[in-house]
This record gives structure tokens, C-alpha cells and sequence, in this order.
């Protein structure tokens, strides 16, 4: 049997009826995901890209995808305010450009592969399927901001993608 983990006290009875963010993230982690880019054109003009690994399809009719962005992250005004953003599924094999996107640095497309899409935002050329999306919703979610964006254009090919598990990046073995 695993570990069982509950809110409050020994006794069940607490104030707080959360488990910890540690908890959850480590539960998380047993969740296999996927790994994206998403990318927007700053107000400069200059491209921009962040790994996300919280991503998810939310409608068909209307096609609707969301990701969601620490409320504290320095970028999350640029999303706000641009007009959609670009969200690239990325493939197994582009751990490198993974972690590039992971880290707080200016340089982010310096040796990158991308071209502005049909929106108008930065699409990695790397990318299995790269969605084109205006910007459709922003709403609330605790320490994060959830954007939902209606898909305009999709670009995609064949290959095997990257993953998220228990912490670790690796291919997907399916």
C-alpha cells in the first residue's frame, strides 16, 4: 500500500483543511505531462518563450486550450497584454531547448530555431505541433493565472514527445 497523505492534524481536526504544496507536488509528479513552450512577441517587438509543463485542452467547439503562469513570474504582464501567444508541444530529444526556455535568461532564441506564425507570435521550428492562439480568458487560480487561449492556427509533424514525470524530463515511451 502507499502513502497516505491527509489535511490537518493527527486527529482530522485542523483549521486548515489543505495539504501541503510539497504534498501536492510531489503527487503531481506521479501525473505523466506533457512539455511545452509558450511563447508571445513582447511590446518591443522581441520574442519571448517559457517552459510550461501545465497545460491542458479545454473545448472543440470552440477550440480552447489553457496553460497557467505564477502569479510572481516578471513576464506575466507581457501575456496579459499581448494579443494571443504561441504554445509549442515540444518533441523528445529537445531537453537542451527545454531547459534553455527553464531559465531566467535574456538570450532564449539565440540559436533557436523559430519564425514569427501567422498570429504573429514566435513558433519554434522544432515544435510537434505548435497552436496559434488569440487570447481568450484570464482567470484566478490561487498562485497562478490561467490563460485560455481560442486556437487560430496549428502546425504539427510526426514524432515522439517530451515528458514530465516524478520530476524527471525524458521521452515518452509509448
Amino acid at each position: 500500500m502507499g502513502t497516505v497523505i491527509q489535511a490537518g492534524d493527527a486527529d482530522g481536526k485542523s483549521d486548515n483543511d489543505d495539504v501541503s504544496a510539497l504534498d501536492l507536488r510531489a503527487a503531481m509528479g506521479t501525473f505523466l505531462t506533457g512539455v511545452t513552450i509558450v511563447t508571445a512577441r513582447c511590446d518591443d517587438g522581441q520574442p519571448y518563450g517559457l517552459t510550461v509543463n501545465s497545460f491542458n485542452s479545454v473545448s472543440l467547439d470552440p477550440p480552447l486550450i489553457l496553460w497557467s503562469l505564477d502569479n510572481h513570474h516578471d513576464k506575466s504582464d507581457l501575456f496579459r497584454n499581448a494579443s494571443g501567444f504561441a504554445v509549442n508541444i515540444m518533441p523528445a530529444g529537445s531537453e537542451e531547448l527545454i531547459h534553455k526556455f527553464a531559465v531566467n535568461t535574456a538570450d532564449r532564441f539565440d540559436g533557436t530555431a523559430w519564425h514569427w506564425g501567422a498570429s504573429g507570435h514566435p513558433v519554434l521550428d522544432s515544435a510537434l505541433t505548435s497552436l496559434e492562439c488569440r487570447l481568450w480568458a484570464e482567470y484566478p487560480g490561487g498562485d497562478h493565472s490561467i490563460f485560455v487561449g481560442r486556437v487560430m492556427a496549428i502546425n504539427t509533424r510526426d514524432g515522439q514527445p517530451a515528458a514530465y514525470f516524478k520530476g524527471q524530463l525524458s521521452a515518452f515511451a509509448g
